[in-house]
């Protein structure tokens, strides 16, 4: 008589019960580990809080430098606990979570504000400069504009009166011509109708 070996059913066992526990191993392991943050996430240091920057996620790493209220960040990598940044100069290193806001604090936003207002004044100024600027340059133009309506009404009338002062001499040319056409051509008859004299004078 053949005794089946109860080894088989074990495996069949220990094999789905290996598979559950390897993936809940995965699992945990991605929740512990930091998630690296989303491409160029900017943020900045809330609360009136001083931090220690250091080289690793916790107390026990060196510090790095410190990072104040306002001072912007860019995160790298975010944890449970710690959160990966890198300053505005360059510096890389950890800081305890929860310290940073997606907003600048208020006195930085004040501060942009005032920059900002003043870079728009500056603006319209220049706007106002260029626009006075526009108004002098047309009254130019306009002036201008207006003297050589002027120039070009002046000879207009010059030309006119040039023309009417050759039409007139031209006039009295022809009246001259022809006076002294008709004074010529009547001596002419009056001397081609004389009969010469038979008369002889001594």
């Amino acid at each position: 008589m053949i005794r089946l070996s109860p080894r088989p059913a074990r495996l069949a066992f220990a094999f789905p019960f290996a598979v559950s526990l390897t993936l809940t191993l995965v699992l945990a392991a991605q929740l512990v580990a930091p998630s690296p943050a989303t491409a160029q996430e900017v943020a900045w240091v809330r609360g009136e809080v001083r931090l220690n920057l250091r080289t690793g996620p916790g107390n026990q790493y060196k510090i790095l430098g410190v990072v104040t209220t306002g001072d912007e960040l860019r995160v790298i990598s975010r944890g449970e606990d710690w959160t990966q940044v890198e300053t505005a100069e360059g510096k890389r290193g950890w800081i305890p979570g929860g310290y940073l806001a997606t907003e600048p604090p208020p006195t930085l936003r004040v501060q942009q504000l005032e920059t900002e207002t003043t870079a728009l004044r500056a603006e319209l100024e220049e706007i106002r400069a260029e626009a006075s600027r526009l108004r002098e340059t047309n009254a130019t133009l306009a002036s201008t504009d207006s003297g050589q309506r002027e120039e070009i009404e002046a000879l207009k009338i010059e030309n006119f009166e040039l023309r009417a002062g050759s039409t007139t001499q031209k006039w009295i040319t022809g009246a001259a011509i022809l006076a002294g056409g008709m004074l010529v051509g009547a001596i002419l008859h009056r001397n081609s109708t004389r009969r010469p004299s038979s008369r002889i004078r001594l």
